[in-house]
């Protein structure tokens, strides 16, 4: 496809910049953050009670669940650091995550998840596992983090896993070269106003290229605008290249390197052979792996969304190369959510309401089986809680596609740092197999028998390395992955051009140019011959999650403020679904009471029973207080034991009450939080009490 050089960095520009209209359907507010303002007294509405969960339907006529959220628009970039410093102050007040080693004043890049952190990862690994492991019948593995040297040497991490970075030269301080340029530009863009239309497509354009930059080109930019070490204003150094992982060794010797792994996507696939023949070597069949991943930063920031150590949670779907069809894809062809495809990015336009099955169907995506995942995708981040209109599925542009790639789509949530990527689902056709055969010699590959033997032509391109070696030199190996990528089609075409002129020009994407290829360095022959099998390599299929970005968002998305007892008191309040909630329920004895504290232990023995994670509080503070202290966790119910037969249960959002028998208490949350039954129907099927958070329960008044 012939691309047009400005369109593709208008293209790349608006992505990386976050300054893409939402979407052609409907107007959609660009961040959906709650008001900062010490003036604003007014609640921002908070999130359904049982959004996430599947919902039994209600009763007629029962009473309405909580309103949907419905955030004060806030774009500005004041307003939204204000914001994020809210949520991520209460995020360390209340310990779900606090930098790693603080005694120590901590190492930038990692963080300790606290006991609601922990909850909440918990949480979102085990629906990750119920979601894809367990509905799509995957194999689970668990491979080491410490890999050897020879395994990322093959996948290409060894050499290719690299960052360029600049150092102060006075006093060593590293930075990612490309942030520095990317900075500079952007602050130019937003802080000069005078800029002429030339200087403004100039700064954009290095904007959009960054990625294509080599060292040179950096470092002459870098010389250009004259950007020294931020903090010193000293002079920097000239790029050059910084592998992100952590080298080791293993053993005593110290003679056998490893990497702490970047990735956990090796393990499976150095496993492949074995897992096919598990599964009785039939395809499709899906592995799965939960994990650390490591990467060294050159220098890490966003808290939770750039890190040193991290989770991933990786599928490699494996699938014959010639059908890429899925038996289940019609469960998810009717979802309709925002997509931003290639050809919108090129010509400037907004992301936009797709229907699944429509993109896949018209070739926006390439295939059945990642379209599936998409979707599968689309529905897990949004049970988990992330807004529908917060949520989009971006293409890759050809720049960022690697050579071997069919298609490649993000899943970007948007938060106050802008759209981040958090799920990348990749059709990677065959090239980790491959890579991987080559450098062990084991066959990673799957057959499929015939009932009776077909005579077949067979397609043989054979490479002469010995001339491709005395013509391309160090770049001899890429000239042959790219000769052994080429399609059928693509192979033909050279062998026509090679029979009539002897020479054939060919693009070799991974040295981005083009090169001359003569028939003596390959040919090119159709060859008949009976097979009882067809061997091939197959295609991966690759949903991979980086678990901490996601819930990173989940936090922002969840946080919300609403009036206190005084005019300028502002409660916070995390509006998790039931399914993440890091607490379910907390149980309140009303008042410092032998006999309310055993009521108190029965109930919360009767939820331990149930498997539902709860807290008793027992402390002094007023309800209102308490009641506070654990909407600010997140925690969906909370029972007031104010009798010795009947308790209060109070829901989170909407803080409306109802009265319950204490016999009745764990059955009522367990079917609660577990999606089976909604706020509303509580509310139909028990008397409402009328307390507050501020007084006692009607009752006892």
């Amino acid at each position: 496809m012939r691309i047009n050089a400005h369109a593709l960095s208008l293209a790349s520009t608006l992505h990386r910049s976050g300054k893409n209209p939402l979407s052609r359907s409907k107007t959609l507010t660009p961040l959906s953050f709650s008001t900062m303002a010490a003036t604003t007294a007014s609640s921002t509405h908070p999130p359904a009670a049982a959004a996430g969960a599947p919902a039994a339907p209600a009763a007629p006529a029962a009473p309405a669940a909580p309103a949907a959220p419905a955030g004060n628009v806030v774009s500005s970039a004041a307003s939204r650091e204000a914001f994020r410093q809210s949520v991520v102050n209460t995020l360390e007040r209340r310990l779900f995550y606090i930098p790693s080693f603080k005694i120590y004043r901590g190492v930038a890049g990692l963080y300790d998840y606290g006991p609601p952190g922990c909850a909440v990862k918990s949480n979102v690994l085990s629906f990750w596992r119920q979601h894809f492991v367990l509905e799509e019948g995957m194999l689970e593995v668990d491979c080491p983090c410490v890999t050897p040297e020879v395994v990322l040497k093959a996948s290409g991490h060894v050499d290719k896993f690299t960052d360029l970075m600049v150092k102060d030269e006075k006093t060593g301080t590293c930075y990612r070269a490309d942030h520095l340029l990317k900075d500079h530009c952007k602050d130019k863009l937003e802080n000069i106003a005078n800029l002429t239309p030339e200087k403004v497509a100039e700064l954009n354009h290095v904007i959009a290229t960054l990625d294509d930059m080599s060292a040179e080109q950096l470092g002459a930019k870098i010389k250009e605008y004259d950007i020294k070490a931020p903090e010193t204003n000293n002079p920097l150094s000239d790029p050059y290249p910084f592998n992100l992982m952590f080298q080791t060794s293993i053993g005593p010797t110290g003679l056998n390197t490893g990497y702490m792994r970047p990735e956990t996507a090796q393990g499976i696939f150095v496993n492949f052979k074995d897992l096919y023949y598990y599964n009785g070597n039939k395809l499709p069949f899906a592995a799965a792996q939960i994990g650390q991943a490591f990467r060294n930063e050159i220098s890490p920031r966003q808290g939770l969304l750039r890190v040193r150590e991290f989770t991933l949670a990786e599928i490699e779907h494996f699938v014959d190369p010639e059908d890429k069809s899925h038996p289940k894809f019609s469960d998810v062809a009717d979802l309709k959510f925002l997509m931003f495809p290639r050809e919108e990015q090129l010509t400037g336009q907004s992301s936009m309401t797709l229907r699944l099955g429509d993109a896949v169907s018209n070739g926006t995506i390439n295939n059945e089986t990642l379209g599936y995942f998409i979707g599968r995708v689309y529905l897990f981040l949004t049970r988990l809680g992330i807004e529908k209109d917060r949520l989009r599925f971006r293409q890759h542009l050809p720049n960022e596609m690697a050579h071997y790639a069919a298609d490649c789509w993000d899943a970007e949530i948007e938060c106050s740092y802008g759209w981040i990527e958090c799920v990348g689902i990749a059709d990677r056709s065959a090239y980790d197999l491959k890579a991987h055969t080559e450098k062990s010699g084991v066959a990673l590959v799957a057959a499929e028998k015939f009932a009776e033997p077909r005579e077949v032509e067979k397609l043989v391109i054979t490479p002469s390395k010995k001339d491709l070696g005395l013509a391309f030199k160090g770049n001899q190996k890429m000239v042959l992955e790219a000769l052994d990528a080429m399609s059928e089609a693509e192979a033909l075409e050279m062998k026509s051009k090679l029979e009539s002129s002897g020479e054939a020009e060919f693009q070799v994407c991974t040295l981005n140019k083009t090169v001359t290829i003569t028939n003596k360095m390959v040919s090119i022959n159709k060859e008949k011959k009976k097979e009882h099998q067809r061997v091939f390599t197959p295609s991966v299929i690759e949903p991979s999650f980086g678990i901490g970005r996601i819930i990173y968002c989940l936090f922002e998305h969840c946080f919300y403020t609403r009036a206190g007892k005084t005019e300028d008191e502002q409660l916070n309040v995390f509006g998790f679904p039931s399914l993440v909630a890091p607490i379910k329920c907390t149980v309140f004895p009303l008042v410092k009471n032998e006999q309310f504290d055993a009521v108190a232990r029965d109930i919360s023995k009767a939820l331990t029973a149930s498997g539902i994670s709860h807290i008793i509080d027992v402390t002094g503070n007023s309800i209102g207080k308490r009641y506070a202290r654990t909407d600010e966790i997140g925690v969906p119910l909370a029972v007031t034991v104010d009798s010795t037969t009947t308790v209060t249960i109070r829901e989170r959002d909407s803080k409306a009450q109802v009265r319950v028998n204490i016999t009745e208490v764990a059955s009522i949350v367990k079917k609660f939080v577990e999606g089976h039954s909604t706020w509303g129907d509580i509310q139909w099927d028990y008397p409402a009490n009328h307390g507050t958070d501020e007084n006692v329960p009607e009752e006892n008044a």
